[in-house]
């Protein structure tokens, strides 16, 4: 990311929290490099297992060019796509766990590297989320490739 890129990201994900201010001023001085922001404002974050949030991201990128942020924890088992705020709430699949309003989320400083959770694509500033409806169509499409690899397997 560029400076620029980094700044209109910055200034796009502290435009959620209740005081920009104080998000700044832990993404500088916590050692970890993150802060909690609020779902449910801008974004809500659907939190998709690692076994199938990669191979959905993977499928997203061949459907847009660019798809909104995507978080991941250290551990590489979860993977957060920011979506459009009130979709968590309408959103149902089994393991797949929704951030609205009334949830934190753990986030990085869009241009350093942070402890515990990682950008896989990191905010570019002009609000894109992905769309729901290309989420969920990824989704299945990542998921029916994994069951026909199992299939293959026996």
């Amino acid at each position: 990311m560029t400076g620029s890129e980094t700044r209109a990201a910055v200034e796009w994900l502290t435009s959620a929290a209740p005081d920009p201010g104080a998000c700044r001023w832990e993404w500088e001085r916590n050692p970890q490099g993150i802060a909690l922001l609020p779902a449910g404002r801008r974004w809500d974050v659907l939190i998709l297992p690692g076994e199938l949030g990669y191979p959905t991201l993977d499928v997203l990128t061949r459907l847009v060019d660019r798809p909104g942020p995507v978080l991941a924890d250290c551990g590489e088992s979860r993977v957060g796509f920011f979506v459009p705020p009130g979709t968590a709430s309408h959103w149902l699949g089994t393991g797949i766990r929704g951030a609205g309003p009334g949830t934190w989320i753990v986030v990085p400083h869009p241009g350093r590297a942070a402890g515990g959770v990682r950008w896989l694509i990191p905010p570019d500033g002009s609000g894109t989320l992905t769309d729901a409806g290309l989420l969920e169509r990824a989704t299945h499409e990542a998921a029916g490739a994994a069951a026909q690899e199992g299939r293959a397997e026996r």
